[in-house]
């Protein structure tokens, strides 16, 4: 059997731009993706099984209960998680995949996997955040108030924690994912 694969854990705020980071740095690199399981609906033109698998509450539960998720949390009510099945596999055969969870996530996939790199995107200043959360036009005054206050609290948490391996700010879009690429192609 061939060297196996690694995998890369994407951490960040809400809002940060993790999500079209790694999109672009999936194209770039050819690692694969890990299709996390939801409750929240989907958003805009999200796909069943591209972006997230979404299930309801009872099916998630089991899975907990089952124990096949690397991780899980409740975000704003939401559950999300990583089936862990999937992730092993494609670095059992060699593939590099790329994970795209919450701080608290990336907390528990270094537990369970310490070989993991994880990467923490920040945005350059709260002012950013609340330009790209406005833009996305899916938060109340309310809403946004709650992810601003969570995001500063994220972000201290998960450079506490001391388990990023790398930190990007996220001030320049192609440079962010410039550095997030060379990250996924490291050996």
């Amino acid at each position: 059997m061939g060297k196996p694969g690694k995998l890369v854990v994407v951490t960040g705020p809400s809002g940060v731009g993790k999500s079209t980071m790694v999109r672009e740095a999936l194209k770039r690199t050819g690692a694969g993706f890990s299709v996390s399981v939801t409750t929240r609906p989907p958003r805009g033109d999200e796909t069943d099984g591209r972006e997230y698998r979404f299930v309801d509450r009872p099916a998630f539960e089991a899975m907990i209960r089952g124990g096949v998720l690397l991780e899980w949390a409740e975000v704003f009510g939401e559950l999300y998680g990583t089936p862990a099945a999937p992730v092993r596999d494609a670095i059992a055969s060699g593939k590099t995949m790329v994970l795209e969870i919450d701080v608290e996530g990336g907390r528990q996939v270094r537990e369970k996997m310490p070989d993991a790199t994880c990467v923490l995107i920040c945005p350059p200043d709260e002012g950013s955040l609340t330009e790209r959360l406005t833009r996305r036009g899916s938060e109340t005054p309310d809403s946004m108030r709650t992810r601003m206050d969570r995001a500063s609290v994220e972000i201290a948490a998960a450079r506490a924690m001391g388990v990023y391996n790398h930190e990007i700010i996220n001030d320049n879009l192609e440079t962010a994912i410039r550095q997030l690429v060379d990250i996924v192609n490291q050996e």
